[in-house]
């Protein structure tokens, strides 16, 4: 096997064999593969793509380079959320304690930025001492006395994907179906989560401008999990405005903590408790409701204590930018 040959079956718009995919992933995985070669694969897999068993193999090539968590221990059902990302998309912040405060476990392993989107991780290390790195063990004990964690993915799990994540970012192959599809499902799956909801953003702000590309994405990955034994549900949301009136990492887990405490913009609350209906479904708790939950200030003490158990200060002030510049709207002629 050479990657030479791997890489000129997609290039001339083969199908990729299961042992084809098998030694790609696990020699990038161990470097002797390199970036700029898995950079011309990336490549032509976005131009070709790839058939349904081609994204179901290497979501489990990806899956197999690591380890797998098992949360089978905590006393609560267990929910996730994945969100394909866009301009001013907090709504992992004020939805992970929602859900928590409603019964389920939530073990929200989130990213950094990609393309033009802040990741989840970099919006809350503007809060002081907040910490994205735990350790399998942290993470255990975070969720099991708090029923929500936010953390980085541990460097055992789906490996692969940590080192494809980066190289997707700056070689313009972000937006490969295939590519997304496993990227997340891998994690998700080896996360070791019993239901999953993701929120599949389509619009001029989304990865994926068409509703066409969005269904092809959330079909994909709806597919993935069921067949994984995760039951996986799919919602396609509008990014082609800004959720909420803010964006910039600071600026959105203020937004955030409005939302928790009982106020924000109506479409981040909105989205927020579509989005906790869901996974609460899908976790069998079928009696709570988050919308009380927010009102009556219980989703706003499972994040204090989420923060807290992470060594961040919920009552910490939080950064403002250095620089600030008013535009004032004129007044209206007369």
């Amino acid at each position: 096997m050479d990657v030479i040959s791997v890489i000129r079956t997609k290039r001339d718009k083969g199908e990729l064999s299961p042992e084809q995919i098998d030694w790609v992933i696990d020699a990038y995985t161990r470097g002797a593969v390199a970036d700029e070669q898995m950079s011309a694969l990336a490549m032509a897999i976005l131009l070709n793509g790839m058939n349904r068993d081609e994204i179901a193999r290497w979501t489990a090539a990806m899956i197999a380079s690591g380890e797998r968590m098992d949360f089978s221990s905590l006393s609560r059902p267990t929910a996730d959320k994945h969100s394909t990302g866009g301009v001013g998309d907090k709504i992992t912040l004020p939805l992970a304690p929602l859900v928590a405060a409603c019964g389920a476990a939530v073990p929200q392993l989130s990213g950094r930025g990609l393309g033009h989107t802040g990741g989840t991780l970099d919006k809350l290390e503007s809060i002081p001492g907040w910490r994205a790195l735990l350790s399998n063990e942290e993470m255990l004990h975070v969720l099991d006395t708090t029923g929500a964690v936010i953390c980085a993915a541990g460097d055992g799990l789906a490996p692969a994907d940590k080192k494809l994540y980066a190289l997707r970012d700056v070689t313009g192959t972000v937006e490969a179906i295939p590519l997304i599809a496993s990227s997340i499902m891998s994690k998700k799956i080896a996360e070791g989560t019993g239901s999953l909801v993701l929120d599949v953003k389509v619009g001029t702000g989304a990865f994926m401008k068409s509703i066409e590309d969005a269904r092809e994405l959330a079909s994909t990955m709806v597919r993935l999990g069921t067949d994984s034994g995760v039951r996986t549900v799919a919602l396609l949301t509008d990014m082609s405005t800004p959720l909420g009136l803010t964006a910039g990492n600071a600026l959105e887990v203020r937004e955030s903590v409005e939302v928790l405490a009982g106020g924000g913009p109506a479409d981040v609350v909105e989205l927020t408790i579509a989005l906790a209906r869901e996974m609460l479904d899908a976790a069998g708790i079928k009696d709570a409701d988050p919308a009380k939950a927010l009102a009556d200030g219980s989703a706003m003490d499972v994040w204090r204590r989420m923060i807290a158990a992470q060594g961040g200060d919920p009552d910490a002030t939080l950064p403002v930018a250095r620089e600030q510049h008013v535009v004032t709207a004129p007044p209206p002629a007369s």
